[in-house]
């Protein structure tokens, strides 16, 4: 894995093909938005002019994409799967529905090339640290060909099972994730409004039965974690409006395989609020706002 193709450069995509270039591994990268091939070739990526530029004698593509219109895009209506070689190995990073995954994957094994669907957990501060954990559908022995990329980026591998098992098993997570956020925004806002202290309230749940990853890590609070989102006005990180996808994704899930899920259908619908109002460009922990009003 010497030369590798990386196609979307955002928040996520951005370091974790720098982590790559750090290892020696030459990228060949690529994004649609110029701000975005901007800000890589200031952060001394080799950014080229087309997709199809990007195909060309690498060993791995790894995608990392904002939903299934944009990976449908590049695989399916753009040509990609009949631009590589065999022997490439095709990762794609993006969280997006099982059934696109799936189909997608259909696509590439009947052409002749391998193919995992590899979403990740850990946001952006994860994928700067490479420390992300990647969640593994598709064949085991193209999971353990693509590792040595897996633990450039990240601590965890973990395989899921079949094509769209990676992206099934992100979604129970996220939808989880927004949970837990939301249920912690909620109960910090009960205690500072009731006279407690923000810090002081974190710290006790932190340490007894409420704790959870939002009070440990990434505190929705303003001012009360250094270094997380809720601490620069909620700039950087997971966007709401992936977030909301994410959960959308996660309904039509719970839907289709008729899972009760109430509490994942309320976030959904909370995260729906932040987003009418204008709130999708900041990140989710900013859901912390709906309970300060």
């Amino acid at each position: 894995m010497k030369v590798v193709g990386f196609i979307g450069l955002g928040n996520m995509g951005l370091p974790m093909a720098l982590n790559l270039s750090k290892k020696s591994i030459h990228v060949k990268a690529y994004d649609l938005s110029d701000e975005a091939k901007e800000n890589a070739l200031d952060a001394g990526l080799n950014v080229l002019n087309s997709v199809h530029d990007v195909l060309i004698d690498i060993d791995a593509l790894i995608t990392m994409l904002p939903n299934d219109a944009a990976v449908e895009d590049v695989f399916l209506r753009n040509g990609a799967l009949d631009s590589l070689e065999k022997t490439t190995l095709i990762i794609d990073c993006s969280t997006i529905s099982p059934g696109i995954s799936k189909k997608v994957a259909n696509e590439a094994h009947n052409k002749g090339l391998s193919m995992v669907d590899a979403p990740v957990s850990g946001g952006v501060k994860g994928a700067e640290e490479g420390t992300l954990s990647f969640i593994v559908g598709g064949n085991e022995q193209d999971v353990k060909k693509g590792s040595i990329l897996f633990n450039v980026m990240g601590d965890n591998t973990f395989y899921a099972g079949n094509s769209g098992s990676g992206q099934i098993a992100k979604l129970c997570n996220n939808m989880l994730l927004a949970i837990h956020m939301c249920g912690t925004a909620e109960t910090l806002a009960m205690g500072v409004k009731n006279g407690l202290d923000p810090i002081v309230l974190s710290e006790i749940m932190k340490n007894s039965s409420g704790g959870n990853w939002s009070l440990e890590k990434y505190n929705p609070f303003p001012d009360v974690m250094e270094g997380a989102p809720a601490s620069n006005n909620y700039n950087g990180g997971f966007l709401n409006a992936l977030m909301l996808k994410d959960l959308r994704l996660a309904e039509q899930l719970s839907d289709h395989s008729k899972s009760y899920t109430p509490m994942g259908k309320l976030a959904r619908k909370l995260y729906e609020q932040l987003n009418d109002e204008g709130l999708g460009g900041l990140d989710f922990s900013s859901i912390q706002k709906n309970y300060l009003k």
